[in-house]
């Protein structure tokens, strides 16, 4: 069924080393290639081709699978290096990371263990509170999990197809209609629930299918006439340079994009099983390529986990030190290479039987699964009063979250739902319109309606602007449009409420262009955000009710709650968590907003930045309390403090007299 195939490719090699390079590259933070993540794309057809060519090969030759034979060379290839990383990892966690983190993380280390962080990933991924996954050091154990899941199942779908002996271009019919389903799946879950997309083993099952795919037109030569491989291999090197220079996170990914490294990557297997002195393959066969692509399973090991604590420990990580973070990565990686990854491979004894290299593989998991459980214990143990108080206040719900989660509307969610609190029978009634930055005032602003015997209702949704301005999704990854038809909805109760006041606010800094949290992509310019924001103001204005537009808090520089638990546990002050006032605040954003609600009347802009920074710092703890629950999220008992302040600034003090 198939012809004889050179067992090693240099060119495999070599794309390996292109692979783990644009991976590192974008995780040490190299702006000029915002794609370099898709790098795990290429190893993903890599790998469908080569295991699709050694198990046709074995059937060819014997009409079966040894499967536990395939198994027991798959665990000696990739398990021991993998339970080196996870052990050393967590070790080092203990004395970087927070008690909370540990235990968190330590959930990752034994999903990782056991195969399946990818899963775990996935269902963490809908949590729009979920910790910072930045700071995950297993987050890259994902791929791995799906590579695995790959190669426990292909081996049966394989010997299953060829047992109903279609013949080579039957299997290859089959494998295509594996590819068509598995993307077009995968294309239609990018736009309606991307993680299910980017985490799904079957949904990133065509890549590992068009690598097979490739292997079988190698085997049965059937591209052996084709006059211009080398055309096509450069073809295929410059469609991967396109989508590392051209493609970024905040791009709806996988989906129709992932098409780019996945046809270069399929090119240049095709082109590569050709020798060529003027086609790629001579370019990847170089020494640096070889070496690179040599140790890419251990470079992608450590890689993560150092950039990671070494960003945690310095988060302001120079040029020099990610270059020193990049010298440590290779000097780990070749040492495990050297005196783990490889011996363990080659092992004469555990090559023997495949037992004895299932027995390893059953011993390695469970060693893994061990130390995992055995870290969240020890962080368990570790969680002092200090590190309570700060988990806890990170923690707790704001006000409106506190009697319903419901009343801060999900994010494909496009009828309203109002949410009352104070009382039964108001005086006063206030609403509280916006997203998420408008959830965390519902804490003062409960207490202020309480005192004063008012009606706080709230209008609220995830990541949706009042501003009437098109919105960008980053983890639907689509236009939101469910947000348009969610503040049409709720502005029109609003206005059949017939309010004395409707409070408003939203995190700006995540619709309109600025440098304080710069990065993302479909970010409206400052214009539009002025026309957008004004219409809304006026709309609500309509009702009668005084409008009063709040100004977004600061946003810091890293996730307060992780940051001031570790400044504790390692016997730091907090103010290394304390972000430059001119980091976390962008005045041009400022300025926009006071000249769209200017000259409305009745419209009024208030500015409670001083509640959070002073003239030069904004700290991440103000009498004690943690300021932000997170980057820009201000922490509910915190929140709590601000209703004396907040009454003051919003209705002056006159309450008595015009809010009794």
């Amino acid at each position: 069924m198939t012809a004889p195939v050179t067992t090693f490719r240099p060119d495999i090699e070599g794309l390996r080393a292109i692979a783990v390079s644009g991976v590192i590259a974008f995780h040490f933070g190299m702006s000029d290639l915002p794609g370099g993540f898709i790098g795990v794309d290429i190893f993903f057809v890599i790998s469908g081709y080569l295991i699709t060519r050694h198990l046709m090969q074995e059937i060819g030759r014997s009409g079966t699978v040894d499967l536990w034979r395939f198994y027991g060379r798959r665990a000696r290839r990739l398990l021991p290096a993998s339970l080196l990383v996870i052990a050393t990892t967590l070790a080092a966690g203990y004395f970087i990371l927070a008690p909370s983190e540990q235990q968190l993380y330590a959930k990752g280390a034994l999903f990782a263990s056991s195969y399946v962080i990818n899963l775990w990933l996935l269902r963490w991924s809908f949590d729009y509170f979920a910790a910072d996954t930045a700071s995950n050091p297993f987050l890259h154990f994902w791929s791995l999990s799906v590579e695995e899941q790959f190669y426990l199942l292909w081996p049966a779908f394989l010997l299953l197809v060829a047992w109903f002996r279609p013949g080579a271009r039957g299997i290859a019919l089959i494998l295509g209609v594996v590819a068509l389903v598995s993307f077009g799946v995968s294309a239609w879950m990018t736009s309606e629930s991307q993680p299910w997309a980017f985490y799904f083993s079957p949904l990133r099952a065509w890549e590992f299918a068009v690598g097979g795919l490739v292997s079988l037109v190698v085997a049965e030569r059937w591209a052996s006439g084709f006059r211009f491989s080398p055309v096509m291999g450069w073809t295929g090197i410059a469609l991967i340079a396109v989508a590392y220079l051209s493609v970024s996170e905040t791009d709806p990914f996988p989906g129709f994009i992932a098409l780019l490294p996945v046809a270069g990557t399929a090119m240049l297997l095709l082109s590569g099983a050709r020798k060529s002195a003027v086609g790629p393959a001579s370019l990847l066969s170089l020494p640096p390529f070889q070496w690179t692509g040599k140790l890419s399973y251990s470079l992608y090991l450590w890689h993560w986990p150092v950039i990671v604590y070494a960003t945690i420990l310095w988060p302001d990580l120079t040029l020099a030190g990610r270059l020193a973070c990049l010298a440590v990565t290779v000097g780990l990686s070749f040492l495990s290479y050297r005196y783990v990854e490889n011996p363990v491979r080659s092992n004469g004894w555990l090559s023997a039987g495949s037992l004895r290299s299932l027995g390893l593989a059953a011993l390695l998991t469970s060693l893994g699964v061990t130390l995992s459980f055995g870290a969240a214990q020890i962080a368990a143990r570790s969680v002092g009063p200090e590190q309570k108080l700060i988990a806890d206040s990170a923690a707790r719900s704001s006000s409106a979250r506190q009697i319903d989660s419901a009343c801060v509307a999900s994010l494909e969610q496009t009828k309203p739902r109002s949410c009352s609190l104070g009382a039964s029978k108001p005086q006063k009634t206030i609403v509280l319109f916006g997203d998420s930055h408008a959830d965390h005032w519902s804490t003062p602003l409960a207490k202020i309606a309480e005192t004063n015997n008012w009606r706080l209702v709230t209008y609220l949704k995830s990541s949706c602007s009042v501003a009437a301005v098109p919105t960008w999704n980053v983890r639907l990854m689509r236009a939101y449009s469910e947000c348009d038809a969610w503040r049409q909805t709720a502005m029109k109760e609003i206005a059949s409420l017939k309010p004395d006041a409707v409070i408003v606010s939203q995190f700006s800094y995540s619709y309109v262009e600025n440098d304080v949290n710069g990065g993302l992509k479909h970010l409206v310019s400052r214009d539009v955000w002025a026309g957008g924001l004004r219409a809304s103001l006026a709309a609500l204005r309509k009702t009668g009710a005084e409008v009063v537009l709040l100004r977004d808090v600061p946003v810091h520089k890293s996730y307060l709650d992780r940051c001031v638990a570790r400044s504790l546990w390692q016997g730091r002050s907090s103010t290394v968590c304390d972000t430059p006032r001119r980091e976390a605040i962008d005045e041009r954003v400022s300025k926009t907003e006071q000249v769209a609600s200017a000259g409305l009347d009745g419209v009024r802009y208030v500015d409670l930045t001083e509640l959070f920074c002073n003239d030069t710092t904004c700290p991440a703890m103000i009498g004690g309390k943690l300021t932000f629950r997170d980057r820009h999220h201000i922490a509910t008992p915190f929140a709590a403090t601000l209703a004396g302040s907040m009454q003051r600034a919003i209705f002056g003090n006159q309450v008595a007299a015009r809010w009794p």
